[in-house]
């Protein structure tokens, strides 16, 4: 399920100025490079995580909304293993999933802004936000049918369904300290070293157990 970033956040969770506060620069000279190592670290720390840190909207794709898949072997004389009355709180599987999940991929989920597919008819349809609910407390976040229902028939073509939403902890004072933290110490150490290779040799990153570590509690784990 490919994902497209639709409204960048409006800031970054660190400013210049605390950047700089950070590394003990003095001057504005620097201010331009600050600034993108600011965002390369965040979009470092949004990857690893599988996180949106500030507020921004984003859109999944899918060719076709997901359903379980039939499996013969294991109806019996009173029907298949799901029962009549697909929906979110029929279990298919020993994880408790049923078939039916969008998973989105950047927690937290604050909205589903819409839900948009192309019927059999070839027309752009907006599903009513009666007909699914989000899952936004389990993480990955899920989207699902509302309860007794199923997804609509939609064409079989490329990007036959879009999902977009909003997601991110808020503003920059949301975003929890710890990856504040990890993003200075990266951005630090991205300012002091910013070639690949000085005076003849090659520059690398030393690997910091503790400092990647401040980021291990908000890794989304489970997709």
């Amino acid at each position: 399920m490919p994902s497209v970033l639709v409204t960048p956040p409006a800031a970054e969770p660190i400013t210049v100025a605390e950047a700089k506060l950070h590394m003990r620069v003095d001057g504005n000279a620097d201010d331009v490079l600050i600034g993108a190592l600011i965002t390369a670290a965040r979009q470092h720390a949004e990857n690893d995580t599988r996180r949106a840190l500030v507020t921004q909207t984003w859109k999944t794709v899918l060719d076709r909304f997901p359903a379980p898949e039939v499996n013969v072997g294991s109806a019996n004389w009173y029907g298949p293993q799901w029962g009549t009355s697909p929906g979110p709180l029929t279990t298919l599987r020993v994880s408790g999933r049923t078939g039916y999940e969008i998973f989105l991929d950047h927690c937290p989920v604050v909205s589903v802004d819409s839900v948009v597919y192309i019927d059999p008819d070839g027309v752009d349809q907006t599903l009513a936000p009666s007909n699914y609910k989000l899952d936004n407390v389990t993480e990955p976040c899920r989207l699902v049918p509302a309860y007794g229902t199923t997804w609509p028939g939609a064409r079989t073509d490329i990007n036959a369904v879009a999902v977009t939403y909003t997601c991110g902890f808020g503003g920059p004072d949301a975003v929890p300290e710890s990856i504040k933290r990890w993003m200075l110490l990266r951005i630090g150490a991205l300012y002091e070293n910013r070639e690949e290779v000085a005076t003849g040799r090659n520059v690398t990153m030393v690997p910091m157990p503790f400092v990647d570590q401040l980021l291990s509690p908000y890794r989304v784990l489970g997709y």
